[in-house]
This record gives structure tokens, C-alpha cells and sequence, in this order.
């Protein structure tokens, strides 16, 4: 540990008023679409899943500023930001009313008809712990290059390992969001004269690159932005830089996979789609990789050398 900049103090406040907004979020309208309030939590579940993401935020905010393993948190917050930007985009064509949105849209788990959307406290919320994620992601690249930190290189012989693996599970994740996590199953009907069966398409969750405008810049953004993220993170230095920026590729992609499970199982017209539980495998593969990177260090020897990669 070295020189710690006051900006690292700034991006840990940043990231706890992120986690509060977030906390705050979860609770009051979302949206109302169509006449119909709607909200991000309906029970113990539902509530687990929206506070995912804010309580990491409040953990690695509040590291920040005490100034504790500054790399650790400013790597998180800088990888978190970088995928809030399309995360945000897409909040603000969810919240926005316009002829370009299809007639019905699965929002927060329902599915209604956008013939007229009304934000809520919820909504806006949301888009305020979003904005001071970027915010908080800008000051910590920022600050990267004064913050002084270093260990003895524990991480360097798997390193190249580590990377291959999670540019593996960055593809996985991509091509996972590219398809609903939840989705309304086709309906068989049966011709009562011939009793010919046929499958019917319901309309339902678009997928990630399948929206208009701004959802659709959004989508991109958090595509390249991950798949981004995942091949940088392991090559961040020291290795709690590392653990930083694959905790927050892992929250991510967790939570993405985790909000289609929540939709399907609180919605009777939803079923959970192998996509979303591909976000889920991803989601725990890379956080595996991130406690692999943590519990990666060069123990001592008997003859007061280091070698070997163990923990300790």
C-alpha cells in the first residue's frame, strides 16, 4: 500500500449513494404501463434479486472509503460503470413512452400493453443509482493510475489461464443476453372440426439487441461492454484488481440471469428460457474465477522463500 488519492474516497461515496438509490428502487412503482402499476419486488424472492446488486455496491463503496485495498474497490467500480452505461440507456427507453415500442412488452415480469407509460418513484430511482455507477466508474479510472498498490506477483503463473477462461465465459454471457431470460411459451390450439393442432406465437420479451433507439444502442453497449470487461479484468494488477473487476462482471451477469428466474416464477405467463439459466451457470462460473483469484497467493517455503501458488 502506497499513496491512496482523496478520489478514491469520492468513488467509495459515489458507490454508496449508488447502493442506497439502488435499495430505495426496489420497492415503490416501477413503471405504470397501460393503467397498470407495476413494481421491481413481490415477495422474499423478488427482493433478494433486486437487492443483489445495490449490496455489493454498498460493500465495495464503503471499502473505498476507508481507504482498504483501494484497487480491489476502484477495479469493481470501474468495470460496474462500464456496464451501467447500457444498463442505463435501456432504463431510459423502458421508461419512456413512444410509437416505436411494440404493443405488448414484458415489464418487471408482466406483460402488458404500452399504450401509455407513466414513471414511477421506483424508475426514477433506478436511473439515479445508475448514473452515479457511471459517475462513479469515470472517477475510478480516474484515480487508478495515482492509487498505489502492489503484492508479490502470486497471480502471474495463471494468470493467462484465468484470462482464457473468462473471455470464455464473457462469449457465453453475450450470446446468453442476446435471447430472453423469460419468455411467454407458444399456445397450442386444436381445431375442434379436424382436430388439427397448431402453434400459435405469443408475443413477448424482446431480446437484447431487438429493441428500437436507445434500447437497442443500450443493448450494444452492454454487449461490448462485457465482453470487454471480461477480457481486461483478469489482467488487472494486483490481484485484488483482478477480484474487483470479475466481482463485478459476476453481479452482472448473476443478476441478469437471476431477474428472468424471478419473472417466470412470479408471472403465470412467463417460463424461465435455457438462456436465462445459462446466465446463471456464467454468473457462478465467474464468480469461481474470482474467488479462484482471491485465494491465489505465494506461501513461504521453509527456507523463507516464496513459492507455489496456494492459499493461505
Amino acid at each position: 500500500m502506497g499513496a491512496v488519492p482523496p478520489a478514491v474516497v469520492v468513488c467509495g461515496v459515489l458507490l454508496v449513494l449508488a447502493g442506497l438509490a439502488g435499495v430505495a428502487a426496489a420497492f415503490p412503482t416501477y413503471l405504470v404501463v397501460g393503467g397498470e402499476e407495476l413494481r421491481e419486488v413481490r415477495g422474499v424472492g423478488g427482493a433478494l434479486v433486486a437487492l443483489l446488486v445495490p449490496a455489493v455496491h454498498l460493500a465495495m463503496g464503503a471499502s473505498l472509503a476507508r481507504r482498504a485495498v483501494p484497487k480491489l474497490g476502484l477495479a469493481y467500480a470501474a468495470v460496474a460503470g462500464a456496464l451501467a452505461v447500457g444498463q442505463l440507456l435501456i432504463e431510459i427507453y423502458r421508461g419512456s413512452s413512444s410509437t416505436a415500442r411494440p404493443g405488448v412488452e414484458v415489464v418487471a415480469g408482466e406483460l402488458v400493453l404500452t399504450s401509455g407509460v407513466q414513471r414511477g418513484a421506483g424508475w426514477v430511482l433506478g436511473v439515479a443509482a445508475l448514473g452515479l455507477t457511471v459517475v462513479a466508474g469515470v472517477v475510478a479510472m480516474a484515480a487508478w493510475g495515482r492509487t498505489v498498490m502492489d503484492d508479490r506477483g502470486a497471480l502471474e503463473p495463471v494468470r493467462s489461464l484465468l484470462a482464457g477462461a473468462a473471455v470464455l465465459l464473457g462469449v457465453a454471457a453475450v450470446l446468453c443476453l442476446a435471447l430472453p431470460a423469460a419468455e411467454v411459451p407458444d399456445e397450442v390450439r386444436t381445431d375442434p372440426v379436424t382436430g388439427l393442432e397448431t402453434v400459435v406465437t405469443r408475443e413477448g420479451p424482446q431480446a437484447l439487441l431487438e429493441r428500437p433507439g436507445l434500447a437497442l444502442l443500450g443493448g450494444l453497449l452492454l454487449a461490448g461492454a462485457l465482453l470487454l470487461c471480461s477480457v481486461v479484468a483478469p489482467s488487472l494488477r494486483p490481484r485484488l484488481g483482478a477480484v474487483g473487476g470479475l466481482l463485478a462482471v459476476t453481479v452482472a451477469v448473476l443478476s441478469a440471469g437471476l431477474v428472468g428466474l424471478r419473472d417466470a416464477v412470479t408471472s403465470d405467463e412467463l417460463v424461465w428460457t435455457v438462456p436465462g439459466a445459462g446466465l446463471v451457470v456464467v454468473g457462478l462460473a465467474m464468480l469461481g474465477l474470482a474467488l479462484f483469484a482471491w485465494r491465489t497467493r505465494r506461501s513461504p517455503d521453509v527456507t523463507g522463500t516464496t513459492s507455489g501458488i496456494g492459499s493461505s
